[in-house]
Formats: structure tokens, sequence, C-alpha cells
């Protein structure tokens, strides 16, 4: 069981997750694109979502991103209306769930999703609805989105978003920035975002990162599957993390 302390402190970190995004949202039009296409009970996917993409929310690269999280992945539409998932029915229900939580939460879906990943992630993704209780979420807005048919026009919208890509994703992860797939380099991710930005403020971060980068058209487009990177994720990561958000900005 949570207690309601540490409800308390993750709900107020949500708060100022809001207002980070509240804050920057001036700075939109600066921004570089961050597109992941991704299936829920991919490994890799739960990999990258867990162990790779908090690294925008973890230092001064969160304002010059604009990401976007699309949960169809190599899903398969069967008709017009139906689809089968890649890893079974299971799949398909969290990619529904997770897809009404974009919708609901345009603000907050990423420490949802978060955790419903990092569960995944452990083995554990039966257990995804107690992730309205460590994140303080009400669930009866998600609850009604995935078990009517409002969820399912969602994944079709996604659907449609995911088929239309050019060129066509071959595997996930699929990670696109700015337009331009990385392929297998898509772990370096950050090189590629610092690279496309074009505005005055650059952040410090991306002075390392960009020295790293791959030029565009060298990443190879051969999807590897080794070598996963072990961490484990925590609350208490996440809480700091969004502490450390708030302290560089001054709140």
């Amino acid at each position: 069981m949570v207690s309601s302390s540490t409800n308390t402190v993750v709900s107020l970190s949500l708060l100022c997750y809001l207002s980070f995004f509240a804050l920057f949202s001036s700075s939109q039009s600066q921004r570089v694109s961050l597109e992941l296409y991704y299936e829920s009970l991919c490994p890799y996917s739960a990999n990258f979502i867990v162990n790779y993409l908090p690294k925008i929310f973890s230092n001064d690269l969160l304002p010059i991103v604009d990401l976007t999280l699309v949960p169809w992945g190599n899903a398969k539409l069967n008709g017009n209306s139906n689809f089968t998932c890649q890893h079974g029915p299971y799949e398909c229900l969290l990619n529904t769930v997770e897809a009404c939580a974009i919708n609901i939460w345009p603000e907050l879906n990423f420490p949802f999703i978060y955790c419903v990943e990092t569960l995944v992630y452990e083995r554990k993704q039966k257990e995804w609805e107690s992730c309205f209780d460590k994140l303080g979420l009400d669930p009866k807005p998600i609850d009604q989105c995935y078990n009517g048919e409002y969820g399912k026009e969602l994944e079709l919208e996604y659907a449609a978003e995911t088929n239309a890509l050019q060129p066509p994703h071959k595997y996930v992860p699929w990670v696109v920035v700015d337009g331009e797939p990385l392929y297998e380099d898509y772990e370096n991710f950050l090189s590629y975002v610092c690279n496309a930005y074009k505005g005055t403020d650059t952040p410090q971060s991306c002075t390392k990162a960009s020295l790293n980068a791959v030029p565009k058209g060298d990443a190879k487009p051969k999807h590897s599957v080794s070598n996963m990177e072990r961490m484990i994720p925590t609350w208490e990561k996440v809480r700091s993390t969004i502490t450390s958000w708030m302290q560089k900005m001054n709140f």
C-alpha cells in the first residue's frame, strides 16, 4: 500500500511538472519534435521508455523538446476497426490504456506511461492499475475510455499515424527526430535533438551530447536487440528528477 505522504509528494511533483510545461508553451515553435512509435509489451520499447527517454526530463533539455508518444507499434488492422497486437490481447489493452492516458492527461501522461512501462520492464504488467494509486490519479476517465469505443478510436488514429510513416517503421521502438528516423541509433537520440535545435538558448547539456552525434544517414538501418541496459527505476528517482527541474527554474 502506498502511504498518503508518498501520494502527496508525487501529486505535488505532478503539479510542478504541469507548471513546467506551461512555462515553456510560448517557445513551442523552437522545439525539436521527438516522436516515439512503440508498443506497450515490447521489452525494447519498455527499456527505452524506462532507461533512456527520461533523460529529457532530467536536465535542461525539456524546454526544447516536443514529445509525441504513439502506442501502436507492430499491431495489425483486421478490416476497418478490429486489430491484433504483436504480443497478444493484453498488449492491445495496454496500448489502448496508454492511448487514453495521452488523450485525457495531455501534460501528465508520461509519469503514468513511465509507471506502466516500468511494470512491463519488471514483468509485472498485470499490476498496471497500481499506477493510479502511485500517482494519485483518478482511474475512472481511463476506465471509461479503454472499455468504451473512444479508446478503440484513439488506437485507430495511432494506427493511421504509424502506417503513414515515411519511410515506414521497421521495428519498435521507432524514434523520429524532426521527421528523421534514427534507426538503430535511437538510444543516442539526445545528440540528434541537440543538433536539430535551431533556437538561440542552446542547452548546456547539448555541448557534450552534440560531440557524440552520429551524422544523419550514418545510423545503421538494422535493429539490434542485444545488451539491454539494466537499471532499477524508483519513484524516489522520479520525485528527485522533478524536484531538480523546479530548482533549475527557481520555482
